[in-house]
């Protein structure tokens, strides 16, 4: 076998070897001079699809020149398509998603609405997986349709494709229920990334919204895994859906005694000392009575659920210290009955 016909291969793989790094190169510079352009900025965090999707393009091109047996060039063909296929389609989800996140993050630095940047947030961030979803598909398709048994019985798929799908619909009903329930919250602004929402009982602010479910972050750092179908098809509180602002609410039962003046003053003196209190509106107001005690409401307004959290429990306190430091009668008693023998 002649000294060349074994080199060949070695030296059209060395060329690409040396393309690529150059082209690594020269990626590296562009991505530097952010200055001369924004899209010079993708070029970094895309920078191993692209190496990769260009890697493969030459050697698919750089292959009749290696002179490889005819046994080996239909087998190592087919795996280069393949890893162009996937190389490129990396490369392309790659970019959607950068430039998902930088139209996000401009928009969230030119924008002051919370409300507004949660629902861009969560429009996007739908789009972006539904876009990577779809690459995905378009590039197993493609990397089928290289196998020539795919491709001979392309036909009979096609004629088959209406009962084909029946069969899919059924038996992945719960799964496109779900899809389409994912891409009706965050489109139709039900729900958003941050939101103060209360599911089953438990309140929680909503940390990740997938294609199928949803993920609420609770109080006690407990992780709540909803699908998506749930926040569509039942009821829920979106306690920060327009305005994270919300009145708190604190009940006392005391006795019947109460300085009512006093105790509202006091009321007043706190919530002017107190940060988590926004200023908007206060009451404090006798709700109900028993036989026994009186039940007094405090209403106070906050900037978001869980400075009203804090609020409701440091009022509290505030207030039933003052009554049993300066009039512990108006603390609630429990009777006695003396019963002689």
């Amino acid at each position: 076998m002649p000294l060349w016909t074994v080199l060949r291969p070695v030296v059209v793989l060395a060329a690409v070897v040396l393309a690529v790094v150059l082209l690594d190169r020269v990626v590296r510079l562009l991505s530097r001079r952010r200055a001369a352009g924004p899209l010079l900025g993708l070029l970094h965090p895309c920078r191993v699809p692209v190496l990769l999707t260009a890697g493969a393009l030459l050697l698919l091109a750089a292959e009749p020149a290696s002179g490889l047996p005819r046994a080996v060039h239909g087998p190592l063909r087919h795996g280069l398509v393949l890893l162009a296929i996937v190389a490129g389609a990396w490369l392309l989800a790659r970019v959607v998603a950068l430039l998902i996140d930088t139209s996000t993050a401009r928009y969230a630095t030119e924008r002051r609405d919370p409300a507004r940047i949660r629902r861009v947030r969560t429009q996007t961030g739908m789009v972006r997986r539904l876009a990577e979803a779809g690459i995905a598909v378009l590039a197993l398709a493609a990397a089928l349709m290289t196998f020539p048994a795919v491709r001979s019985v392309g036909a009979s798929l096609l004629a088959s494709a209406g009962i084909l799908g029946l069969v899919v619909g059924v038996a992945a009903q719960s799964t496109l229920a779900n899809l389409f329930a994912g891409v009706q919250l965050a489109f139709g602004d039900m729900v958003r990334l941050g939101d103060e929402v209360v599911v089953a009982g438990d309140w929680g602010t909503v940390e990740e919204i997938t294609l199928t479910y949803v993920v609420i972050a609770t109080w006690d750092e407990r992780r709540i895994v909803m699908p998506v179908s749930y926040f569509v098809g039942k009821p829920f509180e979106n306690w920060s859906r327009r305005d994270p602002a919300i009145t708190g609410t604190a009940l006392l039962h005391l006795d019947h005694r109460t300085p009512m003046g006093e105790l509202r003053a006091e009321f007043e003196r706190a919530l002017k000392e107190c940060a988590w209190w926004d200023g908007r509106g206060s009451a404090l107001q006798v709700v109900d009575t028993t036989p026994s005690t009186i039940v007094v409401r405090a209403l106070m307004t906050a900037r978001s659920a869980s400075d009203a959290f804090e609020l409701r429990c440091w009022v509290r306190e505030r207030l039933i210290g003052h009554l049993r430091e300066h009039y512990p009668e108006a603390l609630p008693r429990v009777s006695l009955d003396r019963v002689d023998a």
